[in-house]
């Protein structure tokens, strides 16, 4: 599929009455097996591709690494892909757009940029904030990709200021971002149906939450107005809970009888792949 039709596509998805559930995958056979299970699109998620590069999250990988993995995992796939760039992998706005240029040319078309500065982690002053987007989007246009451009704040995430104040806080921040050209809102830390109704409403732009066992069900969070609920680094924890739990039983156990219960073929495997 061409990558403008892949864009048009996941524009598409985020409609009003749209509710797009979108899984994050960490490498290009955790997103192959999304794909295959009928998910629209899917997204990465940004600390499990940093461990299976071998770094912790933080903008701590290596962007060469994490661009080139957002590029196999597209490769593998025939449906839209997102990329997690954390804040842009840049010290200033110069460098998170030659970011977000490159993460086009490996073939995503939707990226989450977060207004955090790592290692801290702080907000970055809002004027500092809207110009990353800006040039994000310029860097985009300037690609010939229709990003689908998710800005994120972690206001509710990291408690930024009195909880009476984070709902104001984060709608100016939505705002000022969707001036600056984003096309999607990424507020991770909301969970209480109250909120969301109030962010959805006051921020102009579709409203993204990432899930939680506290989160609302769908069609309640359908009717709050949330265009988008992302499944975060959970699928990533899961698995490799599971893996952990393999490697325990496989050290101890005196029979090589691993617990295989749900365990894909090899030839299913390779069937995710077939004809690249």
């Amino acid at each position: 599929m061409e990558i403008d039709e892949r864009a048009r596509r996941f524009h598409a998805l985020h409609a009003p009455g749209e509710l797009l559930l979108l899984p994050n995958a960490w490498d290009a056979v955790s997103a192959a097996i999304f794909a295959g299970a009928g998910f629209p699109a899917v997204a990465t998620t940004s600390s499990g591709v940093a461990n299976a590069l071998g770094y912790p999250d933080g903008e701590r990988a290596p962007r060469d690494e994490v661009v080139a993995a957002v590029r196999r995992i597209a490769a593998a796939l025939d449906v839209p892909v997102s990329a997690d760039l954390e804040s842009g992998f840049g010290a200033n706005p110069a460098e998170v757009g030659e970011t977000v240029r490159r993460i086009a040319a490996a073939g995503a078309v939707g990226i989450n940029l977060e207004d955090v500065v790592h290692p801290e982690p702080r907000l970055y002053d809002l004027p500092e904030a809207v110009e990353r987007v800006r040039a994000a989007r310029r860097a985009a246009q300037a690609e010939g990709v229709a990003l689908f451009l998710n800005a994120r704040t972690d206001v509710y995430l990291l408690g930024i200021g009195a909880p009476e104040t984070r709902l104001d806080e984060t709608l100016h921040r939505a705002r000022a971002f969707a001036e600056a050209g984003a096309d999607g809102m990424f507020v991770p830390g909301v969970a209480d149906a109250a909120t969301i109704g109030a962010l959805a409403a006051g921020i102009g732009l579709p409203l993204n939450v990432i899930s939680s066992p506290a989160l609302p069900p769908r069609a309640e969070l359908r009717k709050l107005g949330v265009r988008r609920v992302s499944l975060g680094p959970r699928a990533a924890s899961a698995t490799m809970g599971y893996l952990r739990a393999l490697a325990r039983d496989l050290r101890e156990a005196e029979a090589f009888v691993p617990d295989l219960r749900g365990a894909m073929t090899y030839d299913e495997l390779n069937d995710l792949f077939a004809g690249r």
